[in-house]
């Protein structure tokens, strides 16, 4: 048992918290062991927002704070071991997704950027770890993302009908698994999960996001600003396609709303559910033979943002991956788990369908303790 357990590490766009989950691949299907949040502590998570912003941020903060998440991985990792008794000998490596400052897979010269170091990471827990999955994806020519429809896969090998997979973080994205095998396998981010949601209540109110999503349920949705937020050509792009907080951020919110003033704060946050729902809702269309939408991510949380996709795709299964074993909270750490084991089993991790990549790689670099 010992020799398959992986630990994932991630931390996502809604920079809530480092997620940390161990887990068992022994049996076909993955079995979390363990998982934890770790926050993050107010100033480390203030130097990563004005970093995840467009500017010219300094280099030597990237730096520092590249080594303060790496450090705080590392802490997280050592503490839920110890929680758990659980020796670091027994685990064979950590996947590190570490955190997103930049995306920018239609630039002249395509990049990503994830820092949260994993030199310290390996030095301080004495695990392997494997970090840095998007860039080779992006050297072949692809989006470097998403990464995880490939664990998506994985996870619902065995279906016999076609299905979608639904992460509704910072970011929505999709996987759509068709009941052919042999047919492509699709995953896209469809634009703002819950960023946009969570920084305008953070402007707002004191708190990190709009619990169950009750202040959107207080507001009316606005078709004007509805039309004006969805004008952005990013929702009309086909896929391969992925964004982030460099698109959807508060500052191209402001931008949006200067075409609809006089909009209460409530009704705002209601046209914001309401874009990440008919977003998602209509890339879920494109696949008529779907039966089944498996969510997950911290969007599952959001009782009214549920409650509005269920509205559009009332023709539709919609349930929580926790039927599938996997708590919806813990599917993107245990995903990175997973591509670390791809790596050191020497079999890819991306799916060139998905990406559009040239072709089909192991993903990551790998630090040896």
């Amino acid at each position: 048992m010992h020799k398959a357990l992986y630990i994932g590490l991630m931390t996502g766009t809604s920079l809530d918290a480092a997620d940390v989950a161990i887990i068992n691949f022994h049996n076909k299907t993955p079995k979390i062991v363990a998982a934890k949040n770790y926050p993050i502590p107010t100033e480390l998570k203030a130097q990563i927002k004005q970093l995840c912003l467009p500017g010219h941020n300094e280099i030597d903060l990237m730096g520092e704070v590249s080594v303060q998440l790496g450090q705080l991985y590392a802490n997280a990792v050592t503490s839920l071991l110890a929680e758990q008794q659980i020796s670091a000998h027994h685990i064979k490596a950590i996947g590190s997704h570490g955190q997103t400052i930049r995306h920018r897979p239609d630039a002249r010269y395509p990049f990503t950027l994830q820092i949260g170091d994993p030199n310290i990471i390996s030095a301080q827990t004495g695990i392997t770890t494997v970090a840095d999955f998007r860039r080779k994806d992006m050297a072949l020519g692809g989006q470097g993302a998403p990464l995880t429809p490939a664990f998506h896969d994985a996870l619902l090998k065995d279906r016999s009908e076609s299905q979608w997979v639904l992460n509704i973080g910072g970011i929505a994205n999709l996987s759509y698994l068709s009941k052919n095998k042999n047919a492509p396998i699709l995953g896209f981010d469809t634009g703002p999960g819950n960023t946009l949601m969570d920084q305008w209540y953070q402007q707002h109110h004191d708190g990190a996001f709009d619990q169950n999503g009750e202040w959107a349920a207080s507001g009316t949705a606005s078709q004007p600003l509805l039309d004006a937020l969805k004008s952005e050509p990013y929702f009309k792009r086909a896929a391969p396609k992925s964004t982030g907080r460099e698109l959807f951020n508060l500052i191209w919110l402001e931008q949006k709303l200067a075409a609809c003033p006089h909009l209460s704060n409530q009704n705002v946050q209601a046209t914001l559910l309401e874009l990440t729902a008919t977003s998602i809702a209509t890339a879920v269309q494109t696949q008529k033979d779907a039966k089944t939408v498996w969510l997950c991510g911290g969007g599952t949380h959001n009782q009214a943002l549920v409650a509005r996709l269920k509205q559009l795709l009332s023709g539709l299964k919609i349930e929580d991956t926790s039927a599938l074993g996997i708590h919806p909270d813990w599917i993107e750490a245990a995903a990175f788990a997973w591509l670390a084991k791809q790596a050191l089993d020497g079999q890819a991790g991306n799916i060139p369908s998905v990406t559009g990549a040239d072709k089909s790689a192991i993903l990551g670099i790998i630090c040896p303790p």
